[in-house]
């Protein structure tokens, strides 16, 4: 009586592994492993999504574009503390006051003045496509000395050399390329560039003319 008292004792003291909770699952093991195959899956997606494919293409148009902004010499207001005037200011106003980011501690000569500027007010601009040779345009200006109020002179240069390309179903794109690559392309040229899902053609993908 007694031995089976201390065996029962014994057995709810030590419970049957069946009892036990089951471990739960490492959540950080999982997300690596996710994580995983997401980038294993990535170069296949865009392999079949979105990998540039191979269009066939004709050079059908060479166009260019050369522009000149027309400035013109301006009196115009401006403002600033009078120790930091450029050297061409005139018609100066100046006042005393306090300077609000503190750099000068004591009231200071603050100058209301005019200068001269350049300013573009126009563009000259000529445009034609091969075999026509790209020619920057003569603007007429005003023929006033340079330092006159209202004198004008040729400002900055712009330059666009741009191929026109046609598929076979007569989709088009257009490449801008610097002059001389634009002048290496022949007219009628065939080639195959790469072109992605969206239709967007990569330039870069034209081949070096020999």
């Amino acid at each position: 009586m007694h031995l089976v008292l201390e065996l029962r004792v014994m057995a709810a003291a030590h419970p049957q592994r069946s009892e036990l909770p089951r471990p739960k699952p490492d959540r950080s093991r999982l997300l690596v492993a996710g994580l995983c195959i997401l980038l294993s899956l990535g170069p296949l997606l865009w392999w079949l999504w979105l990998k540039p494919s191979g269009m066939a293409v004709e050079l059908v148009s060479k166009t260019w574009r050369l522009d000149i902004e027309i400035e013109k010499l301006l009196e115009e207001g401006e403002s600033s503390w009078c120790d930091e005037m450029p050297a061409e200011a005139r018609n100066i106003n100046r006042r005393l006051i306090l300077d609000p980011s503190g750099a000068r501690p004591d009231p200071a000569e603050h100058c209301r003045f005019t200068r001269p500027q350049w300013r573009t007010m126009r563009m000259s601009r000529a445009e034609g496509a091969a075999p026509a040779p790209p020619q920057w345009p003569e603007p007429k200006l005003n023929g006033l000395p340079a330092d006159q109020l209202g004198a004008e002179r040729a400002g900055k240069r712009e330059a666009f050399y741009e191929l026109l390309l046609q598929n076979d179903t007569e989709q088009v794109w257009t490449c801008r390329l610097p002059l001389a690559q634009w002048q290496a392309h022949r007219l009628g040229a065939r080639y195959r560039v790469q072109v992605d899902r969206f239709g967007v053609a990569n330039c870069a993908s034209l081949p070096k003319p020999a």
